[in-house]
């Protein structure tokens, strides 16, 4: 805790000071301290060059910190060389500031960088992951069109990556379309090629989905040529995952349910873990993601799925 004396006007007043660590600074939380008023993470652009010093004034390592995790959350990723220049430091102290994120549970190090990790449990709203990586899940959709059957059933899961690939369905495939997803069974409704289903069950407000007993029971008793799949999390050592345990449950009747199971996700998803497991990287066939997957990643992935597209 720190104290400094400010002179607003010709009255002195007290301003208290508590560092913040990045966590502190990231978790939104009533704890009456403001963001900017804490002494080492002080409302400066450090996004311009502005290295290791701002203004004069020396960058705090929680500081610098900060800018690369909401950088990385931002992007999806962080390179290390690049990092370094941005902030002018050198290589070894930005290894030491992923050290210490990565120590801190907010991102995962790769080779030559890191990318962000979900905190378990959280699990942002529809509205905003539509806004978020919109050009790699149009990609990501449009690449898994391939995997459409001329004629045939498929199953298309929940999610905004999933709804990249039901806007992208060609007008010329004759299919029944099976989905627990509000807004892809509303966007596939007045298609006349397309005969779309839904099954019964609760919605979840956050993802718009159906889920629970009933959509269980109701997928538990079909088969589809292709189950187009979304996650919330991809790792090697937990496979796929999810923030909700009925969503968990649901996934898992639908993968059950295909003879094929196609999984869309981006980038950002891949090295992040959330709470429950809903599958293993074995019962997936297809993998299809974007460009911007760490090359490390790519290639451990390519040793446990048959099949990996980076779009």
């Amino acid at each position: 805790m720190e104290t400094h004396r400010f002179c607003k006007g010709y009255v002195p007043f007290l301003v208290v000071y508590r560092r913040l660590t990045v966590t502190e600074a990231l978790t939104p939380r009533t704890t009456g301290y403001k963001l900017a008023s804490s002494k080492t993470v002080r409302c400066r652009n450090l996004s311009a060059g502005t290295g290791g010093y701002a203004g004069g004034m020396k960058v705090y390592a929680e500081e610098r910190q900060l800018f690369i995790v909401e950088l990385a959350r931002r992007e999806g990723r962080v390179d290390a060389s690049t990092l370094a220049e941005q902030l002018s430091v050198s290589a070894e102290t930005i290894r030491r500031d992923l050290s210490a994120l990565e120590r801190q549970g907010v991102l995962r190090r790769t080779h030559g960088g890191a990318i962000p990790i979900q905190r378990l449990g959280f699990d942002p709203g529809l509205m905003t992951r539509t806004s978020t990586m919109v050009e790699e899940k149009t990609r990501i959709g449009k690449a898994a069109v391939t995997y459409l059957p001329a004629e045939g059933s498929i199953l298309i899961d929940g999610g905004t990556t999933t709804a990249a690939l039901a806007e992208s369905i060609p007008g010329d495939r004759v299919l029944t379309v099976l989905t627990g997803a509000l807004p892809t069974a509303l966007s596939l409704a007045g298609k006349s090629n397309l005969t779309v289903l839904m099954p019964g069950g609760a919605i979840r407000p956050r993802s718009m989905c159906l889920v629970g007993p009933w959509a269980e029971r109701d997928f538990s008793e079909v088969t589809v040529d292709t189950a187009f799949i979304g996650t919330n999390g991809l790792s090697i050592e937990r496979g796929l995952t999810t923030s909700d345990q009925s969503e968990a449950v649901t996934k898992q009747a639908m993968i059950k349910a295909a003879r094929r199971v196609v999984l869309l996700c981006d980038h950002s998803k891949i090295g992040a873990d959330d709470f429950f497991r809903f599958a293993s990287l074995s019962q997936v066939d297809v993998l299809i993601t974007d460009s911007e997957l760490d090359p490390d990643l790519a290639e451990d992935l390519r040793a446990a799925v048959p099949t990996v597209i980076l779009t």
